[in-house]
């Protein structure tokens, strides 16, 4: 676990609080995303709300650089906390969501959410999901495709760690300058055809990557291990910057981020329809436009002093337990307000309310959970 030292600032608990509530609100937002033409004022109200939370797991991993740079210990220790740490959770709620989602749409929902195809919900479907996790996540699982990247990024964090400890501002920022020339390439790939560029033997993957070579020249200086070399090093020389001139950067970079999140969904939707590989390329952690969300965010929240406090620390504590489960009450939210909420009500009414009422369920649940010994390990 973290340090008690780091672990109990308070604009770090606000963090963590802010990131997970964000990430429900995100899911909250699918179905009305999903809607697309079919109920065209949902499909923007919730790509609306949902393209300026994009800067929600970058945030998260930029909590975890923030708690676990420099690392302390060897390798085998590190990894022996981090990847123990995980195992158990990823197991169990890889068996359990498929089946709370199947006890749930087969037994007491129904439901009209575009995103979900009924047909993979069967008692035969949840036995594939359960007994094929070891090989990725499934719908039902959705949100624990971080814990599998979160293992990619805890086999290299000593590495990188062992740099960091040697490594001079200078050095860092040059690292980070190569990384921030990565958060340009989804738009390189995208822009390449319109330029002359055939690809390879059908694949239009730039910069080396091809049928027989997924790592391309960024390939292992790109992605989502640039965020947490960054709040190392935002922790470690933070911005020497008043409110007043992180206003005047921040805003605008997060409004033009915005604006090509927002803006660029909508186009993708309309040349692209149904094509997600490129209505996501807007929507990617790793793309500039995010970055330019996420920076000021975590900026505003590292600046803020937020004081410590017992509260804040408690509701910090359950947020990992918040992430894992709060996938399938998403969906119970769904349901149950649009079930309470008149016809009219706008879509991002909708969204607000089942944002705080899964945040508040799924806390109390972790709570309950971290109270027992024989659950806590399932939450923590």
């Amino acid at each position: 676990m973290e340090s008690q030292t780091r672990k109990n600032i308070g604009w770090i608990d606000m963090l963590r609080i802010a990131a997970c509530f964000l990430v429900v609100f995100a899911h909250c937002c699918d179905p009305f995303v999903a809607s697309f033409d079919t109920n065209r004022s949902n499909f923007l109200q919730g790509c609306a709300l949902g393209s300026a939370v994009r800067c929600c797991v970058p945030l998260f991993v930029m909590m975890t650089g923030v708690l676990l740079f420099p690392i302390r210990g060897g390798m085998h220790e590190f990894y022996r906390k981090r990847l123990g740490r995980i195992a158990v959770p990823l197991v169990f709620w890889s068996l359990m969501l498929p089946v709370l989602y199947f006890i749930y749409l087969n037994y007491i929902g129904a439901t009209d959410n575009p995103c979900l195809d009924m047909s993979t919900f069967s008692g035969r479907m949840t036995l594939v999901k359960m007994g094929t996790f070891i090989f990725n996540f499934n719908y039902d699982t959705t949100p624990l495709w971080y814990l599998y990247m979160l293992v990619g990024l805890y086999l290299v964090m000593p590495i990188f760690g062992t740099w960091l400890e040697r490594a001079s501002r200078k050095e860092v920022r040059l690292f980070l300058y190569v990384w921030g020339i990565s958060l340009f390439l989804p738009y390189v790939k995208m822009a390449a055809p319109a330029l002359g560029y055939i690809g390879n033997w059908g694949n239009m993957d730039i910069l080396g990557v091809c049928d027989w070579n997924a790592f391309g020249s960024f390939y292992y200086v790109s992605g989502f291990i640039g965020y947490l070399i960054l709040a190392h090093y935002l922790v470690k020389y933070p911005l020497q910057w008043s409110w007043k001139k992180l206003g005047a950067i921040g805003i605008p970079m997060f409004v033009v981020g915005y604006a090509i999140t927002f803006g660029g969904y909508q186009i993708m939707q309309e040349h692209f329809p149904g094509n997600y590989a490129y209505l996501e390329i807007v929507w990617l952690f790793s793309g500039i436009n995010v970055f330019m969300m996420t920076f000021p965010v975590f900026v505003c929240l590292q600046k803020s002093g937020v004081p410590s406090s017992a509260g804040l620390s408690r509701v910090a504590s359950t947020t990992f337990g918040i992430y894992l489960c709060h996938f399938v009450f998403v969906q119970v939210a769904y349901d149950v307000f649009a079930r309470l909420l008149p016809e009219e009500t706008p879509a991002a009414i909708h969204i607000l309310c089942m944002a705080v009422a899964t945040f508040l369920v799924c806390h109390l649940l972790v709570r309950g959970m971290y109270a027992c010994k024989w659950t806590k390990r399932l939450v923590a």
